[in-house]
């Protein structure tokens, strides 16, 4: 009888009680695999390093097999992936009302199903209104092909620091095009309610400011854990360093980045009373400028509408003299590509007779671990879908003007984030206990309409100097 135990050039994973037969099956089925991954690296040559330019992670942290989130990721590549595509794959119709509250469930296991592939865990997805997402998809000029592309190739991703306040974890695609958030399940379910007005909201206004969503779904980890997440865009380019970041939600209590931080991070983002206090505008000449304030007062009309609140401007700033020459995004980045081509496969023992088989596939799986890349090539242009944007179409952002509308030395990369929070018991709790010791009117958690009001007076009066007297 073969054993397991036999030293071999990687280490054998654990396969528990196995009879002879299930194990030289096995064996040999481990052994065929790593065979035909030395072949193939050693007979690919060119071609090998031509997949390997394509399959580079852009930007981010590693994560990988053994990273506390790889699973996590792993099922959040493989359910977009089949949802996106099925949906992808029928013949486009007008939207009912049904579909603004479609959910569509799937569920992965090792062995897989006629519509779903064998996966690398079990888990159970679900694709929130996909017909809704399709569209807003079109409407921002997304190719389906393209995102699965960007999303999912190789099971390629990178993971954005750490949890932020909120608890929410973010992920980069592997190109730094989009970015998968998780939210709260009051989030998703707020989301799901204000996605009809959303989506008029975009079809009126193609070159809205507010964040741009693709998909919203859930997992179903084994032992009943469900997380729920978002896709969006980024309103980061790819292909510039920003030397500048700033959250601005127009209040002052509490938004200063300490002047600790920022020596010890000169990239950290920095906030409203960092914006006052650096004497900070966005120079814009007086088309810009209009076309700036006009978009941004429709967008915040319909949040105040929606009753929400706690949104900001995130505001990037590129500076043209400074270039790309201090590589701030490769200083502290990781890159990872993983080797993930047998998921591709069909495993020579997959079975429905008897469980102990699935098992048995699931665990040989996780002796594959990925490969660390030697550096990162960032993409020289930005994403095809900004040009239809006018805030992002000069070199993916927003020129900076003078008053004569020349154009002067900064790109701007804006975008209006956080708009999934509603002002509701927890918020209004939260505005009286602040109020108690602050002003109550500098606070964040105010009503939405007073919220409204301030962050667009905030933006009016820090936008650029000169303003017309109407934006005053």
């Amino acid at each position: 009888m073969s054993s397991l135990a036999t030293p071999l050039r990687h280490t054998t994973p654990d396969l528990g009680d196995l009879d002879s037969e299930e194990r030289e099956a096995l064996e040999a089925e481990i052994l065929a695999r790593r065979v035909a991954r030395r072949v193939s690296r050693k007979n690919t040559g060119l071609e090998e390093e031509e997949e390997e330019e394509e399959d580079r992670v852009f930007i981010g942290t590693r994560v990988a097999e053994g990273h506390p989130n790889y699973q996590l990721m792993y099922d959040m590549l493989t359910g977009i992936r089949i949802a996106v595509g099925r949906v992808s794959a029928k013949i486009r119709r007008d939207l009912t009302q049904e579909d603004f509250s479609a959910a569509h469930k799937l569920v992965f296991d090792v062995t897989g199903t006629e519509l779903t592939p064998g996966v690398k865990y079990d888990f159970k997805f679900k694709d929130y209104a996909p017909w809704v997402f399709r569209i807003l998809r079109e409407k921002f000029h997304i190719d389906a092909a393209d995102y699965m592309m960007s999303l999912t190739n190789k099971y390629i991703l990178s993971e954005l620091g750490s949890p932020g306040k909120s608890g929410s974890f973010f992920y980069y695609s592997r190109d730094y095009r989009f970015i998968i958030k998780t939210i709260h399940h009051s989030e998703h379910k707020f989301m799901r309610k204000v996605l009809k007005d959303y989506y008029q909201h975009v079809c009126k206004n193609p070159n809205t400011l507010l964040c741009r969503f693709y998909g919203l779904y859930r997992i179903k980890l084994p032992h009943g854990r469900k997380i729920h997440f978002v896709v969006m865009s980024n309103v980061f380019p790819a292909n510039k360093d920003i030397h500048e970041t700033y959250d601005l939600k127009g209040s002052t209590f509490g938004r200063r980045t300490s002047d600790e931080e920022i020596i010890k991070n000169p990239h950290a983002v920095m906030k409203d009373q960092n914006w006052v206090q650096r004497n900070k505008t966005l120079e814009l000449g007086p088309s810009k400028r209009h076309l700036f304030i006009t978009q941004l007062e429709r967008d915040i009309e319909l949040l105040k509408t929606l009753n929400i609140m706690d949104y900001s401007l995130l505001i990037g700033i590129h500076d043209l003299q400074r270039g790309n020459r201090e590589g701030i995004r490769d200083h502290r980045l990781h890159i990872v590509k993983p080797d993930t081509r047998y998921l591709d496969r069909e495993s020579s023992h997959r079975t429905h007779k008897r469980e102990n088989k699935a098992t048995m596939v699931r665990k040989a799986l996780k002796s594959i671990n990925p490969v660390q890349l030697n550096s990162s090539e960032l993409p020289g242009s930005p994403s095809e879908e900004r040009r239809y944007c006018v805030f992002y179409a000069e070199e993916g952002g927003f020129f900076s003007t003078g008053e004569q509308d020349e154009f002067l030395d900064n790109i701007y990369f804006v975008g209006v984030i956080d708009i999934l929070t509603p002002y509701n018991l927890l918020k209004r709790t939260e505005h009286l206990w602040k109020s108690l010791t602050q002003d109550k009117h500098t606070i964040s958690a105010v009503h939405p309409l007073e919220y409204g009001a301030r962050f667009m007076h905030f933006m009016k009066k820090s936008v650029t100097r000169g303003e017309s007297s109407k934006d005053k």
